[in-house]
């Protein structure tokens, strides 16, 4: 299975950190947030990735090249301006193939184990789905959470409510109706497909964080210096 890093969005909330270093890039732990993710990408046996950029995008591919250096196999779809979540996906749908894909936000830590991913995906095509979203309990600052899990089904409406992780399994038959090269966001698509049980889920009540803020990202950077 291939993977896709979102790397494409300005980071606005994370000003003045990202006015001279792309989100991605800043470091916590000791090296950038991206890299924590290929690291687990490739220790789970997904080396093939993806990765789309807009803002600052060539510092992104300077500090990772081609990957060889985490024995990972990066490619890269550069936008110019973001196209938001569902429009860098479908530019990106030629280097992902016909099978599958796994996305992956470039702006969260989470100790997911991606090596889970492909009893997923198995299940998806079994059932014909379009999607499977890893879900969390709801952080402090989002209360209200995304969607709703009721055993493997994601609902729009409905109990309990999950916040979306960031994580998903997508089919590339999700983004049919996104025009090359248009912005267009993933939710609308998602709870299109959740009208039609296309949209399966679990829930991950290990380590996950969105790095939103300054202040979030210095709290990471200091809870993985601990542990070292």
């Amino acid at each position: 299975m291939k993977a896709m890093i979102l790397a494409a969005g300005r980071g606005e909330r994370m000003r003045p950190l990202t006015d001279r270093v792309p989100k991605p890039l800043l470091m916590a732990g000791g090296k950038p947030l991206i890299v924590w993710h290929i690291e687990r990408l490739v220790r789970a046996g997904l080396r093939d990735i993806v990765i789309n950029h807009a803002h600052l995008g060539a510092l992104i591919e300077q500090a990772l090249g081609d990957g060889a250096r985490w024995g990972a196999r990066i490619r890269y779809s550069p936008e110019g301006e973001a196209l938001e979540t569902a429009g860098g996906i479908a530019r990106a749908l030629p280097l992902l193939g016909e099978a599958p894909f796994l996305v992956v936000n470039g702006d969260i830590f989470c100790e997911y184990d991606f090596s889970r991913i492909g009893a997923a995906a198995e299940g998806m095509a079994g059932r014909s789905l379009l999607a499977h979203l890893v879900l969390v309990p709801n952080p402090e600052h989002h209360p209200a959470g995304d969607f709703a899990l009721q055993g493997t089904r994601v609902l729009d409406e409905g109990a309990p409510r999950y916040t979306f992780s960031g994580i998903g399994i997508y089919a590339p038959a999700l983004f049919d109706s996104v025009p090359a090269g248009a912005r267009a966001k993933l939710a609308p698509l998602l709870r299109q497909a959740m009208r039609t049980e296309k949209v399966s889920g679990e829930l991950f009540q290990g380590r996950w964080l969105d790095i939103g803020t300054p202040q979030r990202l210095a709290e990471l950077d200091r809870s993985l210096h601990s542990r070292n």
